[in-house]
C-alpha cells in the first residue's frame, strides 16, 4: 500500500521548502515505521522506491513541474531505476532521503536519490532515469524544452561514468523488453 499520508505531508510541506532550482537537493526525513519493514525487521526494498517516489514528487512540486504538467498534458514518467543497499535500516530509525536532478540528455533525466542515516552513513543509493511525456504531442519532450519552459536556464553536464554505464544499461534492458 502506498503511504498516503507521506505523500499528502511531502505535497502539504513542499512551499515551505521554498522552490526547486537545478542544483538543489530535495531533503525528506523518515523513521521506518512497522508499515515499512520486512520479515527481517528492516525497511523493505519496494519502500525504497516508494520514497524515492516522494523524492522526486517534492522536486517536481517546488520546481512547478506538476503545475505545468498539467496545463500541457504532460506526464512525468519513469523509465527504470537502479538501486544498491549498503546499510540496513531498522525499525524505528531515522534517515533521510536527498534527491537530486544530477543531469540530462536528450528525452531522459537522470535522478539521485541517497538514504543516509541519522549517523550521516549511506544507506542505500537509487538512481533513475525518467522523462516528461508530451501526450497532445505524442512524444517524449527533449529535457532542455522542459527546463527552458520552467523559467529556468540551467546546463546539463556531461554524464559522468557511473551514469553513462546506468543509461546504457537501461537502454539495452528496455530494447531487450520490447522484443519479448
Amino acid at each position: 500500500m502506498y503511504v498516503w499520508a507521506r505523500l499528502i505531508k511531502t505535497a502539504v510541506m513542499a512551499r515551505r521548502r521554498g522552490i526547486y532550482r537545478m542544483g538543489d537537493e530535495s531533503r525528506l526525513s523518515f523513521r521506518c515505521l512497522p508499515t515499512d519493514i520486512d520479515t527481517n525487521m528492516h525497511l523493505n526494498n519496494a519502500r525504497y522506491m516508494m520514497l524515492a517516489d516522494l523524492g522526486r514528487i517534492d522536486i517536481f512540486l517546488r520546481a512547478g513541474l506538476i503545475g505545468l504538467a498539467r496545463k500541457n498534458s504532460w506526464a512525468p514518467m519513469m523509465g527504470g531505476l537502479q538501486s544498491v543497499f549498503v546499510r540496513e535500516i531498522r525499525l524505528w530509525r531515522q534517515f533521510d532521503v536527498v534527491s537530486t536532478v544530477e543531469t540530462w540528455e536528450g528525452t531522459q533525466v537522470i535522478g539521485r536519490h541517497e538514504f543516509i542515516l541519522d549517523n550521516g552513513v549511506t544507506a542505500a543509493l537509487v538512481l533513475t532515469t525518467a522523462g516528461v511525456y508530451d501526450a497532445r504531442n505524442r512524444r517524449f519532450l527533449e529535457i532542455d524544452e522542459v527546463i527552458a519552459a520552467l523559467g529556468s536556464e540551467a546546463k546539463a553536464r556531461a554524464p559522468n561514468e557511473a551514469e553513462r554505464i546506468f543509461m546504457q544499461s537501461h537502454a539495452g534492458l528496455r530494447s531487450l523488453a520490447k522484443k519479448g
